[in-house]
């Protein structure tokens, strides 16, 4: 089989017809973070196929210990077992040390993992949530040509990932907890105002009352955020990924998303991501073009020691990093 490092091309030819092998070696190009493998990464994804029909993309993130992998596990048997394909994204954390991926999504996914109409692939972000944005809107982009119809992406759930997940999908998923006793546990409420669909998970046994209950008094408070508000109110479902009790109705009110949203709606979505992903490969780009240089890399030690030793500002020395990297040549083999 072909190598994407030798034959990108031919590695596109073979994820537009399904093989698994290419898309895992396809998803690897486009994460690496070796630049002379960038215009190798490029030509593959100009190479890959565009769905003839627009695919499903959800976005998934919880509070912590909600259950998102048992949940998506069973979302994902149920979606298959309708006749779809599904792919699955999970960004992880990445190992300060490693930069690999930490969470083993295939072990927390175990039936999904070897269901062959779907596609587990954990995300490492290197660190840094432009190297999730980035690394994972493109292979959304692979999966797509492979044939898979639905997307899920799983994020880890802290910081800003919700965030940026949000702006890569058509719908935005949040899964809550409610325990007896207890509201609803760690929402925050930026989160809630980039959710399109909220669902209190683990709304099963002993536990269903309380889910129930909480959801109704979440879906008051959000009817009141939202009051004079035309357009969409998210919805709070409550479910229960490890029984699959109601997951069929998260499913249909990701429809009814999408009918919200319209063709056109979606469409100037997906554009409008584009375009967003765009300046996000820009600034990794420059990014990487700024740590390579040379300039800046003969500077950067004995500024690191003044900025350390309180003798320059910090504003300072970017101001200095950016001097030495302007006054640099910086052409296509730079």
């Amino acid at each position: 089989m072909a190598h994407w490092r030798t034959d990108p091309e031919a590695v596109a030819q073979a994820v537009a017809l399904g093989d698994r092998s290419a898309i895992a070696q396809a998803i690897t190009a486009i994460e690496s973070s070796n630049p002379r493998h960038r215009p190798l990464a490029r030509r593959l994804l100009q190479e890959l196929p565009t769905p003839e029909t627009m695919t499903v993309r959800v976005g998934i993130s919880g509070v912590p210990g909600v259950g998102k992998s048992t949940f998506i596990e069973s979302f994902g048997r149920m979606l298959t077992g309708m006749g779809h394909r599904v792919g699955v994204l999970a960004v992880d954390p990445s190992s300060v040390r490693t930069h690999g991926s930490v969470l083993g999504d295939k072990t927390r996914m175990p039936e999904l993992s070897v269901n062959p109409d779907a596609f587990v692939r954990p995300s490492p972000s290197s660190g840094t949530l432009g190297g999730v944005a980035k690394s994972t809107s493109q292979a959304m982009r692979i999966l797509e040509a492979a044939g898979y119809d639905v997307i899920l992406v799983e994020t880890v759930g802290v910081g800003q990932s919700e965030t940026t997940v949000a702006t890569m999908v058509d719908t935005f998923l949040f899964l809550g907890l409610a325990r007896t006793g207890d509201q609803l546990q760690g929402i925050k409420k930026g989160v809630l105002e980039i959710a399109d669909i909220v669902a209190i998970n683990k709304a099963d046994g002993e536990h269903e009352k309380a889910a129930r209950a909480a959801a109704r008094e979440l879906q008051a408070a959000l009817r009141m955020v939202y009051t004079g508000h035309a357009g969409w109110v998210p919805p709070v479902l409550t479910c229960s990924g490890l029984t699959g009790l109601r997951i069929d109705d998260v499913w249909q009110t990701i429809g009814k998303h999408r009918d919200y949203l319209g063709e056109a709606g979606l469409l100037a979505k997906r554009r409008e991501q584009e375009w967003e992903l765009t300046w996000k490969l820009v600034r990794a780009e420059l990014e990487d073009r700024l740590a390579r240089d040379g300039g800046v890399r003969a500077i950067r030690d004995d500024l690191r020691r003044q900025v350390f030793g309180g003798d320059l500002a910090a504003a300072q020395a970017a101001d200095e990093i950016l001097r030495v990297f302007d006054a640099q040549p910086h052409g296509p083999s730079a």
